[in-house]
């Protein structure tokens, strides 16, 4: 895996690509008007898309599929720390489709606690809880 990484302008908007030619803007939160995500952002925006991507393969190779799956991660820094490292993250996994709930629970469970590299790589520094709603009803 490699990433390239140009500076694009005189402040802290940066190009990244990767091999296959995909390109993410960084950028400094604090900049007036951030063209680009922030890297912290980008490690929440990973973890999400990682365990989405485990659940949708464990359901389908159990033959189903969602009609719709939303994350919304918070990420918990302590303020004023150096480095402001996250302490705690939580997601919640939003899904809609005609899918057991313990199924649905099971790849969630599977994701989060064995096959989410970036889930498995930041617990080692915060941790990581989630919560599971299917259909508008609590799942976990």
């Amino acid at each position: 895996m490699k990433i390239s990484l140009k500076r694009i302008n005189e402040n802290y908007l940066f190009e990244t690509v990767n091999e296959r030619g995909n390109i993410v803007m960084l950028d400094n939160k604090s900049d007036e008007e951030p063209k680009g995500a922030s890297p912290m952002d980008l490690l929440l925006r990973g973890i999400a898309g990682c365990s989405s991507i485990d659940i949708v393969m464990i359901l389908r190779k159990q033959n189903h599929e969602l009609e719709d799956l939303q994350v919304e991660v918070d990420g918990y820094r302590q303020d004023g720390a150096v480095p402001n490292v996250f302490k705690k993250i939580h997601l919640d996994f939003i899904l809609k489709g005609d899918v057991p709930a313990s199924k649905v629970a099971r790849a969630v469970k599977l994701s989060m606690d064995k096959y989410c590299s970036v889930s498995k790589m930041l617990e080692k520094a915060a941790e990581i809880s989630y919560s599971v709603n299917l259909n508008s009803e609590k799942v976990i």
